[in-house]
């Protein structure tokens, strides 16, 4: 557990001396990013970024989004201790800042380690829903891929690098890594000379100072690192690269990144007189499948046709009105000050809050606008953008704030590959602590004959029900296919064979249906002693976020330890509100990403 916390540090203030930490060794990415970005807001925000910063800005939410890019860039997992030494804060600092994490939903403790939470996705979605990319040009690109039978991927710039925005993959032994939110360098990515055709002399003289300080990417975690340091040749090549996409108004990727690696790229262009860039649009292959040459002539006809839809899709695509804000943040932040004392930083779960007042309908809101749909107060909210305009995770133009692509940068791209399975386990942990019985999920499998067992915690005892992670067992006759079943096509259900296990097992096909319907109506279904004599389970679904049964969860023990009236009235309320648990996680990460049931 959190050691015991100290005082808070007045927001804006300077760190006390025995809050510093004692010397860390940084790994060699802390080490390019603290060298790379020294200046506020340049290239990827600094690990260390307090030195420097307006009088302003929040320092626990300085620090806190320090503590949440290292958990990233870690994919999702560090120790107490290995927080402490990545980020020099001193660890009484760590353990109140991870508590206040955790009691947002943004981080769970397993013993002594800080793994990242699906909730925090809620923070890359308000850039997402915001951004509205994704949900228009997403279902071209999965079309595309599709047809292709290659990868195909979706990215916007940032500043002098770029980040995916959507990922489309195939499934080969040999497939695409990259996930939604890395960040890679402009100049080792296809779509990067697209996007400097945009750039100022500014940008230009950015992205070198950059090169310089970071010779080799260190500080581009998404990317294997250079094995030389910096190369005027490579430099212009880039910028011979860029002239190049501007005359054809395509790039190419010719093994950048790394050996085999092929990618080629179409700009998708805004609606309006300017026609600026607004994504790039990849297909991505290897060379065993794709020569550069092969890219150019097979793919980009259809790469350029796909994106000539996406284009029709933004012109056409309605203005949102404004969607619901977060609501009633402000209060939720107080309760939980007083709930916790001291171990609970108020200023850095507001200031995480502000980022949450984007999205659909609201990508660009003024200071009155962030302060009305947070409860916070202006000056709060005021300090909070601030805070974020000079790490680079906000924008202003005017009197307008909007959320930048870094903002992705916080959990995403490790979240974005989350399954089912991971996301239902630490669920499964806690209700199996409270009813002391073992608890699992399990999908129906591609037949709709079989359930199969994808997430498990056991309980301690001499006696329990056997059975690991992989299992399959008839559907009709269990409690999770029951579930699974109610909400099949007819077609599915229909074609089950009721065979009898025990003399309880019901095999008549006219009950059996009237029992599907009273699952269905009741919202759960209890099995007893029809697999196996002495064995009693009670299972609920689990819905995905469009209200369709994607799995099932359940608790099974020996028939002499519970009723079947006990079963309901004592476990099935643990087991609706765990479902309710995981479907609210499990709908927060797939807004945007594709979601493994297995």
């Amino acid at each position: 557990m959190p050691a015991k916390p100290e005082s808070e540090t007045p927001e804006g203030s300077a760190p006390p001396a025995d809050e510093k930490g004692p010397p860390v060794e940084e790994t060699a990415a802390s080490a390019a990013r603290r060298a790379t970005l020294g200046a506020p807001g340049a290239g990827t925000a600094s690990t260390f970024p307090e030195g420097g910063a307006p009088a302003e800005t929040v320092t626990p939410l300085i620090r806190g989004i320090a503590v949440l890019r290292e958990l990233t860039e870690a994919s999702g997992t560090l120790s107490l201790s290995g927080l402490e030494r990545a980020t020099g804060l001193a660890r009484s600092t760590v353990d109140r800042i991870t508590a206040t994490l955790a009691r947002m939903g943004y981080v769970r403790f397993d013993g002594r380690d800080v793994h990242l939470s699906p909730r925090l996705m809620d923070l890359g979605n308000a850039y997402l829903s915001a951004l509205r990319l994704p949900a228009l040009l997403s279902p071209h690109a999965d079309a595309l891929a599709d047809e292709l039978d290659e990868s195909v991927s979706l990215a916007v710039a940032d500043r002098d690098g770029i980040r995916f925005i959507h990922q489309a993959t195939r499934r080969r032994a040999m497939s695409l890594s990259f996930r939604i939110g890395d960040l890679l360098p402009a100049e080792r990515t296809a779509p990067g000379p697209l996007f400097a055709t945009e750039w100022t002399a500014t940008d230009w003289q950015r992205w070198r100072d950059r090169r310089a300080a970071d010779p080799r990417d260190l500080s581009f975690t998404a990317v294997p690192p250079r094995t030389r340091g910096a190369d005027g040749g490579h430099d212009e090549d880039f910028a011979r690269r860029t002239a190049q996409a501007s005359e054809n108004g395509w790039a190419l990727d010719d093994q950048l990144i790394e050996p085999g690696l092929v990618a080629i790229s179409v700009p998708v262009r805004s609606p309006g007189p300017d026609g600026r860039i607004a994504s790039v649009a990849s297909v991505v292959s290897h060379t065993s499948r794709h020569t550069a040459r092969t890219l150019r002539t097979t793919l980009l006809p259809r790469l350029r046709s796909a994106v000539a839809a996406m284009e029709r899709e933004l012109h056409a695509a309605p203005h949102l009105a404004p969607g619901p804000p977060p609501s009633d943040l402000a209060l939720w932040t107080g309760a939980s000050k007083q709930r916790l004392g001291r171990a609970f930083i108020e200023s850095l779960a507001r200031g995480l809050t502000v980022l949450t007042a984007f999205g659909e309908g609201r990508p660009e809101l003024t200071l009155t606008e962030v302060a009305r749909a947070t409860g916070l107060a202006r000056a709060t909210a005021r300090r909070a953008l601030i805070t974020y305009e000079h790490l680079g995770l906000v924008t202003t133009t005017g009197r307008v704030f909007t959320l930048t692509p870094r903002v992705l940068s916080l959990g995403f791209p490790p979240l974005s590959r989350t399954s089912l399975p991971e996301i239902a386990q630490p669920h499964l942990a806690d209700l199996t602590s409270r009813i002391h019985e073992s608890t699992s999920v399990a999908v129906l499998s591609a037949s709709g004959e079989e359930i199969q067992y994808t997430a498990r915690v056991a309980t301690t005892r001499v006696m329990s029900v056997n059975i690991t992670v992989g299992t399959r067992l008839p559907a009709p006759a269990t409690a999770l296919g029951r579930v699974l079943l109610a909400d099949a096509p007819e077609t599915v259900r229909g074609a089950q064979d009721l065979r009898s296990f025990t003399p309880r097992t019901i095999t008549d096909k006219r009950t059996w249906e009237h029992l599907l319907t009273s699952v269905r109506s009741q919202g759960y279904a209890l099995v007893d002693e029809e697999l196996e004599e002495g064995l009693r389970s009670i299972a609920v679904p689990v819905r995905d976020r469009s209200g369709r049964v994607v799995a099932a969860l359940n608790t099974a023990m020996h028939a002499s330890r519970r009723t079947a009236r006990e079963c309901v009235t004592d476990l099935l309320p643990e087991l609706t509100a765990t479902a309710a648990r995981i479907q609210t996680d499990l709908h927060t990460a797939s807004r945007f990403t594709h979601v493994p049931l297995t």
